[in-house]
């Protein structure tokens, strides 16, 4: 496995970081994410249209450039260095990646190159009410219908499930348990029979909502009974992507508290003169460094197919989950009396790591999965 990009794939970094820091200011990040949708059709496409970043990963016969996930989580760590709110992680990540793993040839054909094109808006909707990641605590069930089906119940904390024109659903036969019985679905964001409601969240940066199903039609996606295996799949993709959007947030924390350190002044002399502060930042840059490290790894383990890449998820996960956060802390810290304020821009990072930290389990729940992948 690589241990460094290339330089195509630093040019790449480059060129999304300048489009990022002129497209995402935090002004624009305040002024979006007061809005319901969290974002907007006409930027989200611009993004499309002038990098085509819905389309990294998606394979070229469907319309994407066929990229790996090392690019894909390059676009990630960049977006979470400038916090753009677009319903890109919904829609590459989990709607798109689900369709890829799930999915039929005949449905990638037919799905997939609106995604890449930036015309559809896709998600995945999993968790119910328990808040748990896992698929066998599923209860929306799925009756047949005709040449259809049917679906029932809720699901809750759907990231840009409000605003989503296609929602893949995970739903379960009725009288199934556990893993046997589920399977994914289609459903249109407008679909009869479903009410879509965006919850109240801390991070008002990414937006979550509960969709009630009341009898809602639905298709099949890929084969019946085999939803669990593709949904396992998907969250691993998701853990890993995560982890790299986590770490450039991070990152950018880091970079922002030094540079106050260094203007502020205390005593004559910056305060990022002092020991005790020199031996913050390099606590953190290590810390830093550290997930990135593991994040990266977890990137390259997927492009190559590693046996492992479930447990390798997870560590990345649950150490980007911890780094995140405490390094935002640090630098609300750092910062001094105005750190506390909203006023000052460290609060959104400080959100969004918070958010993130238990965005498909947090640190205590992926050491857990960890070590049941390297025992069984």
């Amino acid at each position: 496995m690589k241990f460094s990009f290339t330089h195509e794939q630093d040019e790449f970094r480059s060129s999304l970081r300048r489009f990022f820091a002129d497209h995402s200011p935090s002004k624009e990040v305040r002024r979006l994410m007061d809005t319901e949708a969290g974002w907007e059709r006409a930027g989200w496409q611009a993004l499309n249209r002038d990098l085509g970043l819905a389309a990294v990963r998606i394979p070229e016969a469907f319309g994407g450039h066929g990229f790996g996930f090392t690019e894909h989580c390059i676009v990630h760590e960049e977006m979470g260095r400038a916090l753009v709110c677009a319903p890109y992680f919904s829609t590459t990540v989990l709607g798109a990646g689900a369709i890829l793993n799930a999915g039929s040839a005949l449905q990638h054909e037919a799905l997939l190159p609106g995604i890449a094109a930036g015309d559809t808006i896709a998600t995945l909707a999993a968790t119910e009410d328990g808040g748990r990641w896992d698929a066998a605590s599923t209860t929306l069930t799925a009756t047949r219908s005709g040449n259809g089906y049917r679906l029932n119940g809720h699901k809750s904390y759907v990231l840009d499930g409000h605003t989503a024109d296609l929602i893949v659903v995970l739903a379960r036969a009725p009288g199934s348990t556990g893993d046997a019985g589920l399977s994914m679905f289609t459903v249109r964001g407008d679909a009869a029979g479903l009410k879509r409601r965006p919850l109240a969240t801390m991070d008002a940066t990414r937006k979550l909502a509960r969709l009630e199903f009341a009898d809602v039609p639905a298709e099949l996606l890929g084969e019946e009974g085999a939803g669990a295996g593709s949904f396992a799949r998907t969250m691993v993709e998701a853990a890993v992507c995560l982890s790299n959007e986590m770490v450039g947030g991070a990152a950018r924390l880091r970079e922002d508290a030094l540079a106050y350190a260094m203007m502020r002044m205390q005593f004559g002399r910056p305060i990022a003169s002092f020991q005790s502060m020199k031996h913050k930042q390099a606590d953190m840059l290590l810390e830093v460094e550290l997930a990135k490290s593991a994040a990266y790894f977890a990137a390259g383990a997927l492009d190559e197919g590693d046996a492992d890449v479930a447990a390798t998820a997870s560590i990345a996960k649950a150490a980007a989950s911890d780094t995140y956060l405490q390094t935002a802390i640090h630098a609300i810290q750092i910062h001094g009396g105005i750190g506390f304020t909203w006023d000052n821009d460290t609060h959104l990072w400080f959100k969004r790591a918070k958010s993130s930290e238990v965005l498909f389990g947090d640190a205590h729940f992926h050491r857990e999965q960890m070590l049941q992948h390297q025992a069984a």
